[in-house]
């Protein structure tokens, strides 16, 4: 049934010299990856015993690390992105447990792999594929390639636990490609703006979505916030930018951004995000696509409409609907199929969902007798099946025997003058269990007392979900995906 989904859609079938990916140092074509995939393929033939063993990378983002990843989609070959600065240890346990064939790093990483079957990629690794004979290279059909084999090895972002390898399969990605492309698809040789880490699914979902399509990529390092104003402002040549709420609202705080008129959407995920950022947006005409994803989704698998010519749709905060065939429910603590407007336990089913994680142990408690998946994540849907995501179950403060959800206090707070940006935790209580904390930065440096923040939410919240005490940061620890890492928020005040 996938096969026929699959071979059913059009996909436009790109040019030798269509642009694959363009960045500060260079733009390549999709002839330039073909070359560079007939390398790849040789170098792990002559490395590895077989293409069938996954390879890991643990580098920075570059050119070179974009070609790779392509080219082990192309040829099949599982990969393993490894966090570049994850620690010494962290490091170990992860190439222990998955013992990757090969291990592809950068010149930064070499010294701390003291293995041998390393290869350092960097720019004589990438010049070297361009001098390469790719004549009598025999190179695999997308269609030869079992949809059920595993594409790559990830693990979970680890901001409320340690992280889990989450084996994710070719099926995840085609079905998430073919979904999304009935609402959004970048046109050949039109830019969708990488500046996501390669190391999460969320970067590279873009790099496989884009081979999948024909369509190009332009990579940048690193979030550049002068460089995306001027790309998404003034480049025609650029028609989407996948970012997290954290650096839409970077954008926003210049007054006079808007996006060209021919620029289609702003991919918007990865974390919470207030209602007043995306009333901005839709005032400045900026089109917008909230979503929902995970790593074990393969990312986003549910998400709004993009509408011509604002991208405003209604109401803000939802998410959308799940891309078809995949489903979703609303489930209380016992696993009962919950009504409209009632909140609960996203549970979800679909091509798009994975099969279970890496250590079989974690799977117990996530998956029904159906096969349907514990996102973990809280929300409801309102009666025309609109999502609304409302926090992580992990991040749910139990105050009282009352339930807090976070991202509601967070909103309020951030509405109050004094208050920059606002965390929302439960600490540990006697009396209450968890009491509401809210850890916060300031707009000036006038303090304000917790009396006064709890005067001024009181037309807001109601009282149980009023902070009982203010803590006080400079800033926060954050993910390089530009989550707050809010267990180290709940060690540092706990």
């Amino acid at each position: 049934m996938f096969k026929s989904r699959l071979h059913n859609f059009e996909f436009r079938k790109n040019e030798k010299q269509d642009v694959f990916l363009s960045s500060k140092h260079g733009m390549y074509t999709y002839s330039d990856l073909d070359r560079f995939t007939a390398f790849f393929k040789d170098v792990v033939e002559d490395n590895a015993d077989s293409l069938k063993w996954p390879v890991a990378f643990v580098t920075e983002s570059s050119d070179v690390l974009v070609f790779c990843i392509a080219a082990c989609w192309r040829l099949g070959i599982p990969f393993i992105p490894i966090d570049p600065n994850a620690k010494n240890g962290d490091l170990e346990q992860y190439l222990d447990e998955l013992k990757p064939a090969l291990i592809f790093c950068d010149s930064k990483n070499r010294s701390r792999l003291g293995f041998d079957n390393v290869i350092q990629i960097d720019e004589n690794f990438f010049l070297n594929s361009f001098n390469f004979d790719a004549r009598n290279v025999d190179l695999p059909e997308a269609d030869d390639l079992d949809d059920e084999l595993v594409f790559g090895y990830f693990f979970t972002s680890g901001t409320t636990s340690e992280p889990k390898i989450v084996p994710l399969k070719r099926r995840q990605i085609l079905s998430a490609a073919i979904a999304s492309a009935e609402n959004f698809k970048p046109d050949p040789n039109h830019f969708w703006l990488l500046c996501l880490p390669l190391n999460h699914i969320g970067g590279i979902s873009i790099i496989l979505r884009s081979l999948i399509y024909g369509s190009a990529i332009y990579r940048l390092g690193k979030f550049d916030e002068e460089m995306v104003r001027e790309f998404l402002e003034e480049n025609k040549r650029f028609q989407a930018a996948s970012l997290v709420p954290t650096m839409l609202k970077r954008l926003m705080n210049d007054s006079l951004f808007k996006t060209h008129r021919e620029f289609k959407s702003i991919l918007l995920g990865g974390g919470p995000v207030t209602q007043q950022l995306l009333r901005k947006a839709a005032e400045r005409g900026i089109p917008i696509v909230s979503s929902y994803g995970m790593t074990e989704t393969c990312a986003q698998i549910i998400a709004n409409p993009l509408l011509a010519p604002s991208g405003m749709y209604t109401p803000l905060k939802s998410v959308g609907k799940p891309f078809p065939p995949n489903e979703m429910q609303i489930r209380d603590e016992n696993g009962k199929v919950l009504g409209k407007n009632q909140s609960g336990l996203l549970w979800l089913k679909g091509p798009q969902v994975f099969d279970g994680y890496y250590n079989s142990s974690e799977n117990d408690i996530k998956f029904d007798e159906d096969g349907w998946f514990n996102t973990g994540d809280y929300g409801h849907m309102n009666g025309f099946g609109h999502l609304f995501i409302e926090s992580r179950r992990t991040d749910l403060i139990v105050t009282g025997g009352e339930n807090v959800n976070p991202n509601e206090v967070e909103e309020a707070m951030l509405k109050l003058p004094l208050i920059k940006e606002a965390v929302v935790i439960g600490l540990p209580d006697e009396e209450w269990g968890e009491r509401v904390t809210a850890v916060v930065t300031l707009t000036n440096g006038k303090t304000p007392q917790i009396e006064e923040i709890k005067e001024q939410l009181k037309d807001m919240l109601i009282d149980f979900k009023i902070p009982k005490e203010l803590k006080i940061v400079k800033d926060f620890p954050m993910t390089e995906t530009g989550k707050v890492k809010r267990w180290e928020l709940v060690k540092k005040f706990g």
